[in-house]
């Protein structure tokens, strides 16, 4: 029997047999679990609203972590808060360390391409003081972004901050210089000794001959950098001797200490139009060959000269009648196998259009006469007439020279090739050059003069004079001296002859008495011939008693040829 008939006939019995009653038990929920629930529900929702309010994480690097920390250092821009950084960590090859920035819902414009982000700290350096407000509020990471739309999540952060910000106002310009001098980033450009701008970046040329600076003005400034501005190094003190005494210029103190650049129009009719973006200028070295005119082609030439140029030297000046035309760019030692001697060829650049109307005349005149108007076609006639290249003496201190190229008289005439590559200019001795064959001139005469034989001669007189004075000490001065003794002893027995009580004296007197009656009566004798001149031959005729005055005492008689007597 299976089963199912077992089943079949047992189910009657079944459906006799008593059935058990269930009964359904209530559930109770204690508010106990109401508080987790809760807080469970809030966690939810602050993880949703910040997984809502999220930005996207971004990657920066950095050469230290110095100043930063994670969960607590912020990433601000124009001073608001954009994110903070989430996490710090080393690379792989422990050179630079990778800082996790979580940025905010706002900021995910800032995961750009041309986005930049720095630290900021207390700086200070010769360009100024910056950061001092995270002294006390700590470094934080500064943000700048630019046009781009192209995302970007990994960035290398500058270890300054930029010189401009994406946006400022002004215009950005390239300078071309043979060195950096002592600019750097953040040096400030000068206009008229305004500060308008600062210099944004510079980097090396592509062929390694000189730098490009980028340099950005100010707005509304940028309007000033014309089409024909001229740009100089404005670095440290320029200093100048002239007529007036001595002058110091600078733009500031700071361009002393950091460097700078300055800018300005050329004097005169000058294009005055607002130079374009990007525009590139020449930057000088001085404000005197920036304002200068326009230098125009550079022509290379040679010198070669056979005396020692000891003191000339690369960037010494080449002089055309005391204009600055160029400057010395080599000096070397050469061989002269016929000579036997070492000869030095100076190489030097020139700039023709320095010498201004002159060199336009020349150039008529040579297109005039058919010729090419070349340099050398220029300089030929100029050789002929006694152009020559002279190094001389440009301070006597330092005993540097100059290269001169001026005319010398009565100069011999030397071969002149105009075609010869490079451009050979002829030389003659410059004027210390001269000096020192003249000196070597009287040097040579000197040498010819015998002072040996001089020196005998001379010690030979030296000797015969001193017998000579031994022979005047010894014989002739106490002769002179005895003459002098009788001298003293005749002039004071004249003396004694001539004093007042002496008889000499007394004699002299009635001497000169008795020739001043003489005088009178040789007087009264001229008075009376002068009256009676026959008297001479007749004699004195005597006076009438009756004319005779009773008073007056008789007329001495004065025969011809005798004196009266008294």
């Amino acid at each position: 029997m299976t089963d199912e008939n077992r089943t079949d006939q047992n189910l009657p019995e079944r459906e006799n047999l008593p059935r058990p009653v269930v009964k359904r038990r209530r559930v109770s929920v204690s508010l106990i679990w109401l508080i987790p629930v809760l807080a469970a529900v809030i966690a939810l929702s602050l993880v949703v609203n910040s997984w809502l309010q999220a930005g996207p994480e971004v990657t920066i690097s950095f050469q230290s972590a110095e100043g930063l920390d994670a969960g607590k250092t912020p990433v601000k821009y124009k001073n608001v808060v954009i994110g903070r950084v989430s996490k710090i960590r080393l690379s792989e090859d422990r050179s630079h360390v990778l800082v996790r920035v979580a940025l905010e819902k706002s900021a995910e414009g800032f995961a750009t391409r041309d986005t930049r982000f720095w630290v900021v700290r207390p700086r200070i350096g010769l360009g100024g003081v910056s950061g001092i407000d995270t002294l006390l509020s700590g470094a934080f990471i500064g943000a700048d972004v630019g046009d781009s739309k192209e995302s970007r999540y990994t960035f290398k952060g500058l270890e300054s901050p930029p010189a401009v910000n994406h946006g400022a106002p002004g215009r950005s310009f390239v300078l071309h210089s043979d060195d950096l001098g002592s600019l750097d980033i953040g040096s400030p450009v000068y206009y008229r000794r305004i500060q308008v701008g600062r210099v944004a970046s510079y980097q090396l040329d592509k062929d390694g001959k000189g730098v490009s600076l980028n340099i950005f003005v100010d707005g509304p400034n940028d309007r000033f950098v014309t089409t024909d501005s001229r740009f100089w190094n404005a670095s440290g003190v320029d200093v100048s001797i002239g007529a007036n005494g001595l002058k110091l210029n600078t733009q500031s103190l700071a361009t002393v200490l950091a460097g700078g650049v300055a800018f300005q129009d050329p004097p005169g009719p000058h294009d005055s139009t607002p130079a374009a973006e990007d525009t590139e200028y020449r930057l000088f070295s001085e404000r005197a060959l920036a304002m200068a005119p326009p230098d125009g082609e550079p022509r290379y030439l040679r010198m070669r000269f056979e005396q020692s140029v000891r003191g000339l030297a690369v960037d010494a000046p080449v002089e055309f009648l005391g204009i600055n035309i160029g400057k010395v760019v080599s000096v070397r030692l050469d061989y002269d196998e016929k000579k036997g001697r070492f000869p030095v060829v100076v190489g030097a650049v020139v700039y023709p259009q320095r010498l201004g109307s002159a060199y336009d005349k020349l150039e008529a005149l040579a297109k005039a006469r058919g010729e090419k108007a070349d340099l050398a076609q220029l300089m030929a006639p100029l050789i002929a007439h006694g152009l020559r290249a002279q190094a001389r003496t440009g301070n006597l201190l330092t005993g540097q020279l100059y290269v001169a190229l001026d005319f010398v008289p009565h100069t011999p005439k030397v071969a002149f090739d105009a075609n010869a590559t490079p451009l050979t200019i002829p030389t003659a001795p410059g004027s210390f050059d001269k000096l020192q064959e003249q000196l070597a001139g009287i040097v040579a005469k000197l040498d010819k003069i015998p002072f040996e034989s001089i020196g005998k001669h001379l010690d030979q007189t030296l000797a015969s004079l001193n017998s000579t004075l031994k022979q005047v000490n010894a014989q002739t001065l106490p002769a002179f001296r005895d003459t002098l003794e009788g001298v003293k002893k005749t002039m004071g027995t004249a003396d004694d002859a001539l004093s007042g009580d002496s008889p000499l004296q007394q004699n002299l007197n009635s001497t000169l008495q008795q020739v001043q009656r003489m005088a009178r009566s040789l007087r009264v004798l001229t008075d009376y011939l002068g009256g009676h001149p026959e008297a001479l031959i007749r004699g004195r005729a005597d006076d009438k008693p009756a004319s005779t005055p009773a008073s007056a005492a008789p007329e001495p008689t004065v025969q011809p040829g005798q004196g009266s007597q008294p």
